[in-house]
């Protein structure tokens, strides 16, 4: 599994390959110290701001990896902290590996009333999605909670891979769930 790691580039939404190489020691090193110099050098050219380093890492390996953290504090000269302190302000940035499939539940004031919780709780138990986990242990669909996406009229929401399904409810959410994986295993 490693060399098949090695071997591959990281684009979006793959982390999941660098957290199952985690194990792999001195090649793992090997590997990030490459794609991390590659960022560097735009850097080193440009003059680009934290912000910009993140997001070019985390489209490089679909999170933010620690070690991606600490290679680029020390390179700086910037403090690991100023890189978590923007990582953990702005919503656009993760730290785990996220899933292929995104779900994103919607928990705002109308959804509320309407019974996202129930939905979302049963969405979780429809993918078996542990407990303080986000993410599927097979890495296939990662379930999220927004504070509104402005949908209220069609209230409770939910968004599969950026399409949104309004008037949702526990039973037509998992059927959906149902329908989204069936289609996608042909």
């Amino acid at each position: 599994m490693l060399n098949y790691v090695l071997m591959n580039s990281f684009p979006s939404h793959s982390g999941r390959r660098l957290a199952e190489a985690r194990g792999g020691g001195e090649l793992l090193k090997i590997m990030i110290e490459k794609k991390c110099q590659k960022i560097l050098r735009r850097y080193y050219k440009e003059n680009g701001s934290v912000v910009s380093i993140l997001q070019d890492i985390q489209e490089v390996f679909g999170y933010i990896p620690e070690e991606t953290v600490f290679w680029f504090s020390k390179r700086l000269n910037i403090p690991a902290s100023n890189f978590y302190g923007v990582v953990t302000f702005y919503a656009q940035f993760y730290l785990k590996p996220r899933g292929k499939n995104i779900i994103t539940a919607c928990c705002g004031t109308a959804c509320h009333v309407k019974g996202s919780e129930a939905m979302i709780n049963r969405i979780r138990a429809d993918l078996a999605v542990a407990e303080g986990e986000d993410t599927t242990h097979d890495g296939k669909f990662t379930v999220e909670n927004v504070a509104c996406v402005g949908a209220c009229s069609i209230a409770p929401v939910l968004i599969v891979n950026k399409k949104v399904y309004g008037n949702m409810s526990s039973d037509k959410a998992s059927i959906k769930l149902k329908e989204f994986e069936k289609s996608k295993s042909r």
